[in-house]
């Protein structure tokens, strides 16, 4: 399927016009339960991509939280705190918006994973980044749960799921398919 009919997909799902076996509650904390994943896309950082020549290893070159974002992200680990959800790992996109969300959310547990770097733009690197990422994500099983901080296209390309900023859709291996179980916003 290509990025262009996963986006649309996602949105039909998000405006109901959709037919997946999906689950439509968008806070679905309760089965966020051992073994769970759930894949956020970063917090707000308005825009869209990165100006041109950012460079990964340079946040001053790429789009970033704003004030708002830094308040989103700091929900989202609220949020889990609040419900008691235990989180065993975190695993970020390199990208700075992803890291500082994680790094706000759970404060020195995040480490990163290539494997969620978003692709957008290079759409050559889709198959083969999304193929990485269900690997890691087909062995997990806790205990707990994983949380991973990327980014829509990423979120996109594995469930057909158009995520809002600092939104979270819950995911499981389950008979080797990735299942989407439901989403959460902070």
């Amino acid at each position: 399927m290509t990025l262009k009919r996963r986006i649309l997909t996602g949105w039909l799902i998000a405006l109901g016009l959709g037919t997946p076996s999906i689950a439509s509650a968008q806070n679905d904390w309760r089965v966020l339960t051992n073994g769970a994943v759930v894949l956020f896309r970063h917090a707000l950082a308005p825009g869209t991509a990165d100006p041109p020549g950012f460079r990964l290893n340079d946040c001053r070159t790429q789009r970033n939280l704003n004030a708002e974002g830094r308040a989103q992200a700091r929900r989202i680990g609220e949020a889990f705190r609040a419900r008691r959800v235990t989180v065993t790992r975190v695993l970020t996109s390199q990208w700075c918006r992803a890291r500082e969300t994680a790094m706000l959310a759970f404060p020195g547990v995040a480490r990163d994973e290539a494997a969620f770097n978003s692709f957008f733009g290079d759409s050559e690197r889709e198959a083969g980044q999304t193929s990485a990422a269900r690997g890691v994500l087909s062995r997990w099983n806790g205990p707990g749960v994983l949380v991973v901080m990327t980014h829509q296209v990423n979120i996109t390309a594995l469930t057909g799921i158009v995520p809002a900023s600092g939104e979270g859709v819950i995911v499981r291996f389950e008979d080797g398919r990735l299942k989407v179980l439901g989403r959460v916003t902070p």
